[in-house]
């Protein structure tokens, strides 16, 4: 309705000189002229600089100018009042033509307000009354068959599950079983047994075992995230706030209900540090459409590291060539960092690469330096903490 009301305002404004009466126009400039000739006449016969019959002879000259010059103007300069509405009409039904298929090319018609506060209402209620993970597990369509298992493979796993319910307090044989059901498809029954091994191990779980069961159960809900799952999301990133498999399902839960701003939020540092894990890549894949649904202008960082060519290069190589080839790549990284600075990842990479060669102290060195560099990001220090771990100088 607004913008009804603005285009037909905008098309009032231009269809009004045109609709104007021609007595509402502007005066010749000469008609003023003539005009204040006239009253200059009067002022110099009170003043007594002009007879009476002078007087009368230049009012007579000045009308007739005056006559002349409105005769010609009436001619000229005042257009059909039939053809002024004529064009005012074609403008005011342009104008609301154009406006009209603009919206329906680029607008939702037929759809309701949406203000802010109403969306994130129903985001926040379709985050709450989601359904549980057996009702979206029995929704889900049943996972593809697994054609190239052998039938021997087969018969061992049906032993598997007939005797490790047997033994409830078999943390191995819970482990094995969730692997196996998970390699053929059965994700459900492979969250389960799953979700009985982590149970086995109480506060001893690691990180890991949770993130192999919250990938199982959304495997099993056919990609959503439950309400079971996300409380395991929550437990792994009250472990870990840098925890990549937590910030992915969180992110994941709000994408899928109606928060991409939030979603963003979560993905941003995982994708950005480069990270090249499943979890990192499965945000990878959905971030820049979820900024785009969030109104966030957002470009993809190029995952850097050797091209084609170089790897292809490094597989004909003796060992000691593809070493020298591998320090030389890091050394142009260290150089990089040096010069022009860059991201945590990069950083990171560089700590767990002089790791790999064996540079404990150029490791160290890097790892103080990036410290600094990135003090009071806790995400940033958590992710160098990870590499200064992988690289044997820390804790």
């Amino acid at each position: 309705m607004i913008c009804i009301v603005m285009t037909l305002v905008v098309a009032s404004l231009l269809a009004a000189p045109l609709l104007r009466p021609a007595g509402d126009d502007a005066e010749h400039p000469q008609l003023a002229i003539y005009k204040g000739q006239l009253a200059e006449v009067d002022r110099d016969v009170e003043r007594g600089v002009l007879d009476a019959d002078d007087a009368e002879r230049a009012r007579a000259e000045i009308a007739r100018r005056l006559l002349a010059v409105s005769r010609t103007t009436q001619v000229t300069g005042t257009a059909p009042r039939w053809a002024s509405g004529a064009v005012a009409g074609v403008v005011t039904l342009l104008l609301l033509g154009l406006g009209g298929l603009t919206y329906l090319s680029v607008g939702a018609p037929g759809d309701p307000d949406q203000p802010l506060a109403a969306r994130l209402q129903q985001a926040e209620a379709m985050r709450e009354s989601r359904p549980d993970q057996a009702a979206l597990e029995a929704a889900a369509p049943p996972p593809p068959a697994v054609a190239d298992a052998p039938a021997d493979y087969r018969e061992q796993i049906a032993q598997l599950r007939a005797i490790v319910p047997t033994r409830p307090d078999d943390l191995q044989g819970w482990t094995l079983l969730a692997l196996h059901e998970a390699r053929l498809g059965n994700y459900a029954a492979a969250a389960r047994a799953q979700e009985r091994a982590v149970a086995l191990q109480g506060d001893e779980a690691t990180p890991d075992d949770l993130a192999r069961m919250i990938d199982l159960l959304v495997a099993a809900a056919n990609g959503t995230i439950s309400p079971e799952a996300e409380v395991i999301a929550r437990d792994l990133l009250a472990r870990d706030e840098a925890s990549i498999a937590g910030r992915y399902y969180m992110g994941a839960l709000y994408n899928q209900t109606g928060r991409p701003d939030i979603a963003f939020r979560f993905w941003g540092p995982i994708v950005d540090s480069g990270d090249t894990s499943f979890h990192a890549e499965l945000a990878r894949t959905q971030i820049e459409d979820a900024a785009m649904r969030a109104g966030v202008e957002y470009t993809l960082p190029e995952m850097r590291g050797p091209d084609a060519a170089a790897v292809a290069a490094a597989e004909d190589m003796t060992e000691e060539d593809r070493q020298a080839m591998i320090g030389g790549m890091v050394n142009q990284l260290a150089d990089r960092l040096a010069t022009d600075g860059g991201p945590v990842s990069d950083w990171a990479r560089l700590i767990a690469a002089y790791g790999v060669l064996g540079r404990a102290d150029d490791a160290r060195t890097i790892y103080e330096e990036a410290q600094s560099a990135f003090a009071g990001d806790n995400i940033a220090l958590q992710t160098l903490a990870k590499a200064a771990q992988s690289a044997g100088i820390s804790e």
